[in-house]
């Protein structure tokens, strides 16, 4: 079923030589699935940032600089049925 350690240690062993070996020879992408798969992950990225950017300059700006005054909400409900 699962892997056991010595199965773990040597596939994550291969795994680690083939990221450095793709970094020593300067060629991190070999195939166009390698060069999508890393357009999508930054785009995900740069999208979670820009988020992020957005709630701090939200939270920063907004509420500090301009506070709105509260507007009193009417309580009950008009009952329409009721008028001539």
């Amino acid at each position: 079923m699962g892997l056991s350690a010595d199965e773990l240690k040597r596939e994550l062993e291969a795994t680690a030589e083939e990221v450095l070996g793709r970094l020593r020879s300067r060629q991190l992408f070999q195939s166009e699935w390698d060069i999508a798969a890393f357009v999508v992950f930054l785009t995900f990225a740069g999208t979670v940032v820009l988020l992020l950017l957005l709630v701090i300059v939200h939270c920063c700006c907004c509420c500090c600089c301009s506070p709105r005054p509260r507007k009193e909400k009417p309580k009950g409900v008009d009952n329409l049925a009721l008028e001539p």
